[in-house]
C-alpha cells in the first residue's frame, strides 16, 4: 500500500512541477515587460519600505522566471519548489495583509492593474493552492524525470 502512494506521488509531481512552472513563467513575463507597473503594484500594498520596491519589482520577476523554467526541465527540482513555496508564503502573506486593510487593488499576479484582477479572498485560496503544489514537488518529486535525474544517471 506504501509502495502505490508513493508511486501515485511520484507520478503526480512531475505535473504539478511542470503546472507550476508555467505559472511562474506566464506570471512574470508582464513584470518582466514593464517594471514600472509592477512596483505600483507592490507600492500598494504598502509593506515595503519605499526603496526596496523598485529592486523588488526587478528582480522578482526573473527569480520567478529562473525557478519556472528549472521547475520545467527538473533541473534543481528541490531547491526550485522551495523557492516557488517561499514566494508564495510571501505572496500570500502580502495579500492577506491587504485583504485586512481592505484595499481595493490588482495582485500584481499576472497583469497591470487595469486588467482587473483584484484581490479577494479566491485569490488567497488560489495560492495556497500552488503553495500545497509546490510543498508536493518539494517532498515528493526527486528529479527522476528531468535534468536533475539525467545528471544523477551520467555520474
Amino acid at each position: 500500500m506504501i509502495q502505490k502512494l508513493q508511486k501515485l506521488a511520484l507520478s503526480l509531481a512531475l505535473p504539478i512541477r511542470i503546472y507550476l512552472g508555467v505559472v511562474f513563467i506566464a506570471a512574470c513575463l508582464y513584470k518582466i515587460a514593464d517594471p514600472q507597473e509592477f512596483a505600483l503594484s507592490i507600492a500598494t500594498y504598502g509593506i515595503l519600505p519605499v526603496e526596496l520596491v523598485n529592486p523588488m519589482a526587478i528582480m522578482l520577476p526573473w527569480i520567478e522566471l529562473i525557478c519556472g523554467i528549472a521547475l520545467i526541465l527538473g533541473f534543481w527540482t528541490k531547491a526550485s519548489a522551495l523557492a516557488i513555496s517561499g514566494m508564495m508564503v510571501m505572496f500570500i502573506t502580502a495579500l492577506v495583509i491587504a485583504l485586512s486593510k481592505h484595499l481595493q487593488m490588482s495582485c500584481g499576479c499576472f497583469a497591470s492593474a487595469e486588467a482587473g484582477d483584484d484581490i479577494n479572498y479566491l485569490t488567497v485560496i488560489r495560492d495556497s493552492l500552488w503553495l500545497a503544489g509546490g510543498l508536493f514537488v518539494l517532498v515528493f518529486d526527486d528529479g527522476r524525470w528531468g535534468m536533475d535525474g539525467l545528471m544523477r544517471r551520467l555520474r
